[in-house]
């Protein structure tokens, strides 16, 4: 019996979703191992069996392949759906720091990281003109909800410019775990051979020192309430 049309568009799109995904997943690792430069279209084609004008139909470039490649590792990291759910999530603001700390210390630990954390960190290392995009595209929309998890455990309200000050000093440790080199000697050598839950006690607890010392007083918080005289 053949196939109705219907029937027929379905199984276009899913080979091509599949063939997408073949060869963003073959692009990470690529660019993982040699970097951007290193890596050539017809690499990547080769070893996704693919043609060359798939990565086009696909991805329009090579830089868009490498720009879709740097946004699949960070949602790889920490997707914006999941993010979301955590901070609409019945959990108090403190348990949703907490949650999203275990999240990103286990990441750094885990032994399926896979080619994302490699294709960012080098990245943030040596910055392509590509980093401007990945920042308005995958990182300022989590930034959003990471502040309004913050702004929840202080009070500040969510415009306010102090919940970025407080976010990267939360997210930067964390991102030297994630995106540091395992193999470099040193402290971070030294972290990751200490047990995850003292990391993530160490960090939650540093996090929050520093949110209470940055939180309004009542007595400022009724200030602020004021209207203006």
């Amino acid at each position: 019996m053949k196939k109705s049309s219907m029937t027929g568009n379905r199984g276009t799109r899913a080979d091509g979703e599949l063939t997408r995904a073949r060869i963003l997943e073959t692009a990470g690792q690529l660019f993982a191992a040699h970097g951007f430069a290193g890596t050539p279209s017809k690499t990547i084609a080769a070893q996704a069996e693919v043609d060359l004008a798939s990565i086009n139909y696909h991805f329009g470039s090579r830089h868009g392949l490498y720009q879709a490649t740097l946004a699949e590792a960070h949602r790889r990291v920490m997707d914006i759906a999941s993010l979301r759910a955590l901070a609409d999530s019945p959990l108090s603001a403190e348990d949703k720091l907490h949650t999203l700390i275990r999240h990103l210390v286990d990441m750094s630990r885990s032994e399926r990281s896979g080619w994302h954390l490699t294709v960012l960190a080098t990245e943030f290392l040596a910055p392509s003109l590509h980093l401007e995009t990945l920042f308005s595209q995958e990182v300022l929309p989590k930034a959003l909800v990471l502040k309004q998890i913050i702004a929840g455990i202080t009070g500040m309200p969510e415009d306010n410019p102090a919940l970025t000050r407080c976010a990267v000093s939360i997210l930067a440790p964390c991102l030297v775990l994630l995106l540091g080199g395992r193999g470099i000697p040193g402290p971070l050598q030294e972290l990751s051979r200490q047990p995850a839950d003292a990391i993530v006690a160490h960090l939650y607890q540093f996090a929050m020192g520093g949110l209470r010392a940055c939180s309004p007083t009542p007595a400022q918080r009724e200030l602020e309430d004021k209207p203006n005289a």
